[in-house]
């Protein structure tokens, strides 16, 4: 199969959809991998690396037009939905229930698409939606903290830093992929962290693996939601029901009843955002002021640390890729019906339900 591989094109978006040794071992496998001119410099991979693996340089016309399976990371956007056509299959992340006219113009160009974040598995739910979501886990509260600084028009606090005076608070609601490992960053520097999750079997299992000093698990409700981020200084919300619209679990009397200088990092933006404060940011202008509360919003935050997310996403993508391209889309989806789940574009049309339901396409 001929499988090609473009540079990333979405704003600050450092990753690419394989690395050197994933196109070695697609090489290996008897397929033929294209790589766009200087589409691994982003991970610091020359041309010259993927060449020595085996891949073929070309500019991006000469990829798609050379190219069946097309290996992204991001959906595509402007000008590279004019490249995609009924001849190509794409495996990417899509998020289409977060942007109903990206859904459409991407439907429009006759591609099959499948969406990564809603590849299912036996042993893992989302395996190619989860490393990204623990990388963005971890960076919410990397990036939270940083916001709370001063001169990031935060209000001044160092969370971990407790006194009698001052001991400041990281909520957390949802406790998923990435809303766990947002916890685990937040007890590991020491902040008072209060979680808060609908199922009470997630809270249990979070209490027996991170105890109760200086932790509080709470059942999610409209009531206790907006109790804890009255306390709150950076609010994190990993909300995410898989190929649906994100939940408003934030309505904005919530967001007004935060602390000034309070930082909120919505995880969920990708599928629209868990707050009715949330609009998409870059990371070009990754903030803005609601309320006197900072939104980080940005809808591609492991694009930050690529090299730490394009290995960890190669690693989970690759077998998908190679069982594509070793039995074709048909019998690869006959032999898994967890990587079938991922289809979300066919025919021109949208097919997987949670988009259909959440974009309201009859």
């Amino acid at each position: 199969m001929k499988i090609g591989s473009p540079k990333e094109i979405k704003n600050n978006e450092y990753r690419i959809g394989l690395t050197p040794s994933s196109v070695k071992v697609l090489v290996e496998d008897g397929h033929e991998v294209f790589i766009e001119t200087k589409g691994g410099e982003g991970i610091g991979c020359s041309d010259e690396a993927y060449i020595r693996a085996g891949a073929k340089i070309t500019s991006v016309e000469e990829l798609f037009i050379s190219s069946e399976l097309i290996i992204k990371v991001k959906e595509p956007v402007s000008k590279e939905l004019d490249y995609l056509n009924k001849d190509h299959v794409l495996f990417a992340y899509l998020h289409l229930a977060g942007n109903q006219s990206q859904a459409l113009a991407l439907a429009d160009t006759g591609v099959t698409a499948i969406a990564y974040e809603t590849v299912t598995s036996d042993d893992e739910p989302l395996p190619l939606l989860s490393p990204m979501s623990e990388i963005a886990g971890q960076l919410a509260f990397v990036v939270g903290s940083n916001y709370l600084l001063k001169h990031n028009m935060g209000v001044g606090k160092l969370l971990g830093y407790s006194n009698e005076l001052d001991s400041p608070i990281v909520t957390v609601v949802g406790a998923g992929a990435a809303g766990k490992q947002a916890i685990s960053k937040a007890v590991a520097n020491g902040a008072h962290v209060k979680i808060i999750d609908l199922s009470a079997q997630k809270l249990a299992e979070l209490e027996s693996e991170f105890g109760t000093s200086n932790i509080e698990y709470i059942k999610s409700s409209p009531a206790s939601i907006l109790e804890a981020v009255k306390q709150t200084d950076l609010l994190i919300g990993a909300v995410y029901v898989v190929g649906k619209t994100a939940p408003k679990v934030f309505t904005v009397d919530m967001i007004k009843a935060m602390k000034p200088g309070s930082v909120f990092v919505d995880i969920s933006i990708d599928q629209g955002g868990c707050s009715e404060t949330s609009k998409p940011t870059t990371h070009d202008k990754p903030i803005y002021l609601f309320e006197d509360v900072v939104h980080y919003c940005v809808t591609n935050m492991p694009g930050s640390v690529p090299v730490t997310s394009t290995n960890a996403l190669n690693k989970v993508t690759l077998p998908y890729i190679r069982k594509i391209a070793k039995h074709g889309l048909r019998d690869a989806f006959k032999d898994d019906p967890g990587l079938m789940r991922g289809l979300n574009i066919k025919d021109g049309k949208i097919v997987h339900q949670s988009v259909i339901d959440s974009l309201s396409i009859k």
